[in-house]
């Protein structure tokens, strides 16, 4: 058998999707994977030090990775109306923000990479934190605004908070595509055969979820961050759905189209690698 690193990270879609694989309910051939949990941006971080053979990544992260990894066409999170909003104390529109001090997940998460797209400027006085933290810090007086992710977008209007703008509603508005927040990456090192065999895998242990949903529910409970089980149950049906089983030509457009217009406007470096094998 051989062991390969896998990184997710601990929000109900990501181990909604590992669960069968990593608690071995389906059979992955001579694989086995070591699963390593941490928020998205320390998973940026780790493939960027190309520590993880197979992980989930922000879609912004991959524009920096596209040299070494290669992405898979299971497992991804994109789509319509699931995209990061930007939240502050007091109704207010973005041209308000412009030299404000706001919280960002990390500076590789696609929801930064969304902000600069929107407007580059608004990326001058960022401060860093981990996303289930800028909440608070917004609440608190610590930033003027937020930008939130994952099941933050199901939890603000009760810590009082207004939404400024939801970026994943411009980026649908302006492209009509989907908004791809993330995607699964294994090393281009792998070779075609695992890689595929990978991405089998991962296909088929979504299908265990969606087929057994009741199984995976004190794994997602136990690593996830939000306890409630409505939220619980928002998020997966949010950021679980046909994209994550195959990502298909629609997904693989949109993913390209947000590569474009980062390069273009410089903030990513244009590769000239295969995207998928």
């Amino acid at each position: 058998m051989e062991m390969l690193s896998l990184g997710y990270s601990p929000c109900p879609n990501d181990t909604f999707i590992f669960y069968a694989l990593a608690n071995s309910r389906i059979e992955t051939g001579n694989l086995q994977f070591r699963e390593i949990l941490g928020d998205v941006e320390t998973l940026n971080q780790m493939a960027c030090r190309a520590e993880l053979d197979i992980t989930k990544v922000s879609f912004h992260a991959l524009g920096y990775l596209r040299d070494d990894y290669v992405l898979l066409r299971s497992g991804a999170a994109l789509g319509k109306g699931c995209g990061p909003l930007v939240v502050a104390r007091t109704a207010c529109g973005m041209q308000d923000l412009q030299g404000k001090k706001i919280a960002i997940p990390g500076r590789l998460t696609t929801a930064f990479l969304l902000l600069q797209l929107f407007n580059p400027a608004l990326g001058d006085r960022v401060t860093v934190m981990p996303f289930h933290l800028i909440i608070d810090a917004v609440r608190n007086g610590d930033v003027d605004a937020g930008l939130i992710i994952h099941e933050s977008r199901f939890t603000y209007q009760k810590a009082g908070l207004h939404q400024v703008i939801d970026l994943g509603t411009w980026w649908e508005d302006l492209t009509g595509l989907p908004i791809p927040l993330g995607g699964i990456i294994a090393k281009r090192s792998l070779g075609p055969g695992r890689i595929t065999l990978i991405s089998a895998c991962i296909r088929r242990s979504i299908e265990y979820a969606f087929e057994n949903p009741k199984e995976p529910k004190g794994y997602i409970k136990h690593h996830a961050q939000e306890l409630d089980d409505a939220v619980i149950e928002q998020h997966i049906r949010l950021y679980v759905n046909n994209y994550s089983r195959e990502l298909g030509e629609d997904g693989l457009r949109a993913v390209r189209e947000f590569f474009r217009m980062s390069e273009e406007q410089g903030l990513i470096q244009r590769s000239l690698k295969q995207l998928m094998e």
